[in-house]
Parts: structure tokens; sequence; C-alpha cells
């Protein structure tokens, strides 16, 4: 069977993907972004989809960080945001972080049921892609919806997993995912920044999260996948499976963590 990559959005695709794939699981701005940021920095993060649901996982769990947001704003009794920069900059790093988002955590939830499941930003992208080529059979990587729109960050991000996919031999399964890494595959980052998520973070005084965002590009290089609710480091794929390292790139590789 041929190696294949879809891009879709939103929880309600993941029926389509179900079985046979593995899913990624994309939300730029900001879920994603915080969970590789909380993860790369050493803490656990469990990511849920309510706020009673927060506050539960809460129970079962020594001193953790609630950070998120509904609608753009943070929960009463939360910690702080759903903010990377924030994450990044805090200390004690033993205490686990429950991570809730209007749709990023929702759709990583809805993910956890797949059969294998990960999560992917800017930061992780390259190894996000490197992880999956000749491992994967059949990907689907899913943008978070909000609003009814695939936002553009979301789009990028997916279309640079696909591109690396498909320039290491995976097809595009659909028009869709053509037209989509067609348009944003050799895009700069700053063609989001003219978008809604870009938009709100600047009307809501939160642009140390957009710095953030698009200051870290490509600089983790590990891979995250869903084990129930919780987030975790991918295990190291068998040395057989890994593809052959090009020596022109190996000066530009990110830091291993």
């Amino acid at each position: 069977m041929r190696e294949t990559v879809a891009i879709d959005c939103c929880a309600e695709a993941l029926g389509r993907f179900s079985r046979g794939y593995a899913i990624v699981v994309v939300d730029v701005i900001r879920a994603t972004t915080s969970a590789v940021t909380a993860l790369a920095g050493g803490r656990k993060c469990f990511v849920v989809s309510s706020v009673e649901a927060a506050f539960r996982q809460a129970g079962s769990l020594e001193r953790p960080l609630l950070a998120g947001e509904l609608a753009g704003v943070m929960p009463l009794g939360f910690d702080l945001n759903n903010s990377p920069a924030e994450l990044a900059l805090l200390g004690d790093v033993a205490r686990p972080v429950i991570l809730l988002s209007s749709s990023g955590t929702r759709l990583m939830c809805e993910a956890a049921r797949c059969e294998a499941a990960y999560v992917a930003c800017l930061r992780n992208y390259a190894a996000m892609a490197g992880y999956l080529m000749r491992s994967q059979g059949k990907v689907a990587v899913i943008g978070a919806q909000t609003r009814e729109q695939f936002r553009k960050e979301d789009q990028l991000c997916c279309a640079w997993i696909a591109r690396e996919l498909m320039n290491a031999g995976y097809r595009a399964e659909d028009r869709k995912t053509e037209q989509l890494v067609q348009r944003w595959g050799n895009a700069s980052p700053d063609a989001c920044l003219n978008g809604n998520s870009a938009a709100f973070l600047r009307r809501s005084g939160q642009t140390k999260d957009l710095d953030f965002i698009f200051g870290h590009i490509n600089d983790v290089d590990a891979v995250f996948s869903m084990q129930g609710n919780e987030i975790t480091k991918a295990p190291p794929r068998p040395s057989w499976e890994l593809p052959l390292e090009d020596p022109a790139t190996r000066d530009n590789r990110p830091v291993a963590l």
C-alpha cells in the first residue's frame, strides 16, 4: 500500500481517519505550542476538554498547574492562560500542567481514541515529519477549528508536515491536501500574521505569545504522542526504520532534548 498523507480540520473529521492512520493534531495558536513547550521544558502535560474535567484531573495530581482558556478567557480558578510564553518561563517543572483550550485540547482528547495520535506545532514540525517517514503508511494531519475556520497558522503547519512527507515519497490523499501544500508548503510564517488568531492576540494584549510562537520554529527535536489524555515523549524509532541522513543538513538540525 502506497504511503499517503491527508490534511483536514476539526474533531468531526477524525471519523474518516479513525482506523489505519497516524493522526497529527495541530493547534499552533496556541494549544499544541503550549503542550510542546511544557513537555520540552520537562513537565508532564495532560489535556482536557472542559473546566470540570480540568478540576477532576487536578484532584489526581500533586500541585498541578491549570492552564487554559475558553473563548479567549482564562477560567476562574486557573493559574495561567493558554500561554506558551508563560509556560516557558515558569520554574518548578515538577509541577504537571493541565491544559484546556477552546478547540485544540478537545481535538487532542478525541484523537487519543484513534490508533496512533501525535501533537505537533511549528516548534517540532520537522521532527514530527521525520518520525513518521517510512514508519506510518497513512498519515492525517488535523488542524484545530475555531468558529468553523481552518486557521491560517494551522494550515501552514499542516502543510509543512505534509510537504516533508511528500518530499519523502508520500502521496497527497486528495485534492484539498494538494492545494493546501501548494499554497502553504513553502510559505513564510509571516503569511499567518494577518490571520484572525494573530489579530486576537494583538487585540487582547497577548503579543508575547505571538512573538514566542513565531520566534521558535523547528527548535524542538522531539515527538510527542497521546497516551489517554496525557501527552508523552514518543519512543525513538528503531534504527532500521530511520531515513538516511543528508550530510548537507546535518549541521542545521535543532538540538535534541
